[in-house]
């Protein structure tokens, strides 16, 4: 979506309390947190005496899949120290498992408990490692310091002080969680398919959720958090996002901060999630943007000093987004403010590492290079393939890359994902179309990835011009049979949806406001998920004879045929052999598979699929599989 260039109206730091760390606190991480520290066997005693002082607590669930946190006791230091604490120290954290290797790297944690305290100093170094293998696993910690050391991909670049060298080990259970928790899955993972798959539970993931609000991370109860553009439209003074109406949704046990804060969030979360939506998309920057209201650092323009509290707030919600088995998208920067960092410049590249050892550990993140970098090109090719390199370089578990295309039928496909066909470093398209063009456009990168050799997820994630709210669509006609079901019906990744006015984006507090658009999305992705090996299908619109019908295909197995105007139309089984049971959905109400006129087909021709149920005037979608 177009949007106009606004400038920043000032800088400013919220001031917060810190909490020093005493020596007492210092020494207790080291000796009276003993259940923590481990020697990694056969070393010796003297050698295991002088790594004490350095050796990791550990914390969190020591189980598959689980949040595992190293902390180490490290230099005094502040988010204000002329030594910068983010650039000037870097920490990374080497796991072994048997042949299986993952380098992590690490960040600044102040005193550990920033979230809580809204410390801006102390002397503990953190590092988030999620184990894919139960058994023991060893670790070794290299701590360097050197000007601009955390930007560099050289192992030995700076100078080794501290507790470099620390190692210890600790052994892994399986996963006591189930059902969606991401924690009972596993990291989401791109396996070369259109679709991200669990690497514990091995499912796809078929991607339904929201794009709205773009800055859902402008919430006024995470620290430092301020509006500097002005009126949104917000019904509050500090035109930041409160969440309100979601606070009902939060559940006694949920997380919250400082004494209670964060339950409009949480909440909105749960929300999203009982509406069967598993992906929310946020910025994680908006300088000079549409809300300038999201930003990681300590002030404005401060674009090298991060601020530890709000970042750990910020991981709370994360964290809640993995037990509802969510994944969410993060998007770096508009394409408004795209100049903000520069290129690959020293301050874009610690804006990438910081992301990444702060919230990579979650099972479901997109990186998100830009919203709508291709339409001013500011980025050429080897911006972007070079920007790709080193977040892949370092994010040890290798999460999809993507980035925000402007409205591509507009403009010739070498202006947008064109140029990237074949480059295994970028993982996955995001769509905006008049929702006249989303199958199509859907169909056409899907298929020009895989003739490429890396095929590509293909979301859906802007309808142009939104969604407008229930009350003043209720049906959404338009939005559940171009959008919804002609993007899933091509073999599409997912959608999710930009809502327009009267509520608009960045003024969006409700979700309520499009809850039945919620359900219509829900119905069609508990279709596929339900009854389609998706993964394994291709689209084949010209199995029917009507020009509007769409087509999803395993041949000789499965087809799924979707009818905008309802009606019937005929399969062509000639290339099929056996029988075929038919079985009616309904995409404007869900809910189980029916029997329409005709049960049963056989291949071997063009077969008519007969009529629907009721409301045969009405959209329906008609399953036909291979009786067994």
């Amino acid at each position: 979506m177009a949007r106009a260039f606004s400038k920043a109206v000032g800088t400013a730091r919220a001031r917060r309390g810190s909490l020093h760390i005493s020596t007492i606190v210092t020494l207790g991480l080291l000796a009276a947190l003993g259940t923590g520290l481990t020697v990694a066997p056969g070393l010796h005693a003297a050698t295991a005496g002088a790594r004490a002082a350095s050796a990791a607590r550990i914390d969190g669930e020591r189980k598959q899949w689980h949040d595992v946190q190293l902390t180490f006791a490290g230099p005094q230091t502040s988010e204000t120290a002329k030594v910068n604490p983010f650039l000037n120290y870097r920490l990374n954290v080497t796991f072994r498992h048997g042949d299986k290797v993952y380098v992590v790297p690490g960040y600044y944690a102040a005193d550990g408990n920033a979230a809580e305290t809204s410390a801006t100093s102390g002397n503990l170094w953190r590092v988030d490692f999620v184990p894919d293998e139960i058994g023991t696993w060893t670790y070794t910690a290299s701590f360097r310091t050197g000007p601009d050391v955390a930007v560099s991909l050289d192992p030995n670049a700076g100078a080794a002080t501290s507790f470099d060298g620390a190692r210890g080990s600790f052994a892994v259970a399986p996963s006591d969680k189930t059902g969606g928790d991401n924690r009972a899955n596993g990291m989401l993972r791109y396996v070369g398919k259109h679709f991200l798959q669990y690497a514990g539970s091995k499912k796809y993931f078929v991607m339904a959720g929201t794009q709205s609000p773009e800055n859902f991370l402008a919430y006024y109860q995470f620290d430092n958090t301020k509006d500097f553009r002005g009126q949104k439209g917000l019904p509050y003074p500090d035109q930041l996002h409160h969440y309100d109406p979601h606070v009902r949704d939060w559940k006694p046990g949920d997380p919250t901060w400082q004494g209670g804060k964060g339950k409009g969030i949480i909440g909105a979360l749960n929300y999203l999630a009982s509406k069967g939506m598993n992906t929310f998309y946020t910025l994680t920057m908006n300088n000079y943007g549409d809300g300038m209201d999201i930003n990681p650092w300590i002030g404005y323009d401060e674009h090298t000093r991060y601020d530890v509290s709000k970042l750990g707030q910020w991981e709370i919600v994360f964290s809640h987004m993995d037990r509802l088995g969510m994944q969410v998208m993060m998007i770096t920067q508009e394409e408004e403010g795209e100049q903000t960092l520069g290129k690959m410049s020293v301050e874009r590249k610690l804006y990438y590492r910081e992301l990444i050892a702060r919230f990579a550990h979650h099972a479901g993140i997109v990186w998100d290079l830009d919203e709508e970098m291709d339409r001013f090109r500011y980025f050429n090719t080897q911006d972007i393939e070079d920007i790709a390199n080193y977040i892949k370089a370092l994010d040890p578990y290798k999460h999809p890359i993507q980035y925000v295309q402007w409205k591509a039928e507009l403009i010739d496909d070498q202006r947008t994902y064109g140029r990237l066909l074949g480059f295994k470093n970028f993982d996955s398209t995001a769509l905006q179309h008049d929702a006249e063009n989303t199958h199509s456009e859907t169909i056409k990168w899907l298929d020009k990835s895989d003739a490429a050799g890396h095929p590509w997820l293909v979301h859906l994630i802007e309808m142009n011009p939104g969604v407008r709210p229930d009350t003043d669509d209720y049906a959404h006609d338009k939005v559940r049979k171009l959008a919804i079901w002609g993007h899933y019906m091509a073999g599409g990744t997912g959608t999710m949806f930009f809502f327009t006015d009267p509520i608009g984006d960045l003024n969006m507090e409700d979700y309520r406001s499009r809850d039945h658009l919620f359900e219509l999305i829900h119905y069609a992705q508990d279709f596929v998920v339900r009854y389609l090996p998706v993964q394994d299908m291709h689209h084949a619109d010209d199995l029917t004879p009507a020009k509007d019908d769409y087509v999803l295909a395993k041949p000789g197995q499965v087809y799924a045929v979707y009818l905008p105007k309802g009606g019937s139309t005929t399969l062509d089984l000639s290339q099929a052999a056996g029988n075929f049971e038919v079985k009616w959905y309904n995409p404007r109400a869900g809910g189980a598979l029916q029997d329409g006129s005709v049960r049963t087909v056989e291949g071997g021709g063009s077969r008519s699929l007969g009529k629907a149920p009721s409301d045969s005037s009405s959209d329906w979608a008609v399953l036909v599989r291979k009786v067994n």
